[in-house]
């Protein structure tokens, strides 16, 4: 089916982004593959291109432009190309939001010019060693010390965690206020008692530096506060449903792409002297994905476009957590499938299938586990 999502406007970003991809990014993927870690560079050229902060006023180096059709572009671009190390999804599209709608007007002025030229790289730090989806059991505390916080505690799985200039951290700011009495405060580079574990060594995104962090007696200024005092909880279920949806507009283009490469590796591999395609059960297995990816991508369209409506109030959290689930599911079988259709060649490395693999792996764990989607749609459905 023909999509309509997209406008000129949004075919014409696409172009730039493939360009970007072409000039900056894929000439050295190899390289920050090896280093587990992408370039500075590639992230002030990001800045540059015009990649960064695409919903942030123009008065701060944005693109003053909201519409997220131009995120899910980006999404689908740097998941076609195998490129997810360079995280300008998790920049843009869940650390960006909290910047944009809850800091102060001196937040604003000191940090979003550095997020959209590239100078500042961003995280988020919510998981710990014990405490991963429930946010009850998070025990990193910021103690209330007049004009500022003192900040203990560790986080784990922190993407852009080596990287990061400033790290919005979950912390317990009210004892006995369970998830309620959590609040997020900003760390930034070079803060005393700030330190960065090691760069964990993941199965797939090797370029994508994943690390654990540490905090030891940080004073975090008062000012660093972001949003309410105690209302982390809200702005964090706030702002899930764009992440949700940002995974699953990946998922199915990943999907999508792997069927591509398989279906023209079938029309060339050949078996018992004929095509791998002219085999009935090649030719069930491709029409069994082709038909799931079809349905899905109809369904995640539908979750842009309702996202993207600045009439609306945004994509409902039940309707993001099916749109994740399904869409990073289906990569994950999408994956086994294409890698079993190239045979040995599949499990061979330098095989595009044999990373999508493993990159795209993750992508039923982070943004919210399969099972906690599963959880959040039954209770929408029976209490």
């Amino acid at each position: 089916m023909k999509r309509t999502l997209y406008t000129d406007d949004h075919e014409a970003f696409r172009a730039t982004v493939r360009t970007f991809l072409e000039k900056e990014v894929l000439p050295h993927y190899e390289q920050w593959e090896k280093d587990g870690i992408v370039s500075r560079e590639a992230w002030l050229a990001a800045g540059r291109q015009g990649l960064l902060g695409l919903a942030v006023e123009e008065e701060h180096g944005g693109g003053g432009n909201p519409d997220f059709r131009y995120a899910s572009v980006l999404a689908e671009e740097f998941t076609r190309a195998a490129a997810p190390g360079l995280a300008i999804g998790l920049h843009n599209d869940i650390i960006g939001p909290y910047l944009t709608k809850l800091a102060t007007d001196e937040q604003r002025r000191r940090w979003l010019p550095g997020f959209c030229s590239g100078e500042i790289v961003t995280a988020i730090a919510m998981t710990e060693p014990g405490a991963g989806s429930d946010l009850q059991g998070i025990r990193t505390t910021a103690e209330d010390h007049g004009d500022h916080w003192v900040l203990n505690g560790s986080k784990t799985f922190i993407s852009n965690g080596i990287l990061a200039d400033l790290v919005i951290v979950v912390a317990r700011t009210t004892p006995e206020g369970g998830a309620h009495g959590l609040s997020l405060l900003v760390v930034e580079r070079g803060m005393e008692g700030f330190e960065r574990g090691r760069n964990l060594d993941k199965i797939g995104q090797k370029s994508q530096d994943t690390a654990e962090l540490f905090f030891t007696d940080v004073r975090v200024p008062k000012e660093n506060l972001l949003g309410e005092l105690n209302g982390a909880f809200v702005h964090l279920m706030t702002n899930l449903a764009q992440e949700r949806l940002a995974i699953a507009v990946a998922g199915i283009a990943g999907a999508e792409h792997l069927l591509e490469l398989t279906t023209r590796y079938v029309k060339e591999r050949e078996a018992f002297g004929r095509p791998l395609a002219k085999l009935q059960h090649v030719r069930f297995e491709i029409a069994e994905m082709a038909t799931e990816c079809a349905v899905t991508r109809t369904f995640v369209d539908r979750c842009i476009a309702e996202h993207a409506d600045p009439t609306g109030l945004g994509l409902d959290p039940v309707n993001a957590s099916m749109a994740k689930w399904w869409a990073t599911e289906l990569q994950k079988r999408v994956a086994d499938r294409c890698l079993q259709l190239h045979g040995g060649y599949g499990y061979m490395s330098e095989f595009p299938v044999a990373r999508a693999f493993t990159d795209g792996r993750i992508q039923t764990i982070y943004g919210g586990t399969t099972e906690i989607m599963k959880e959040i749609i039954g209770r929408s459905l029976l209490g």
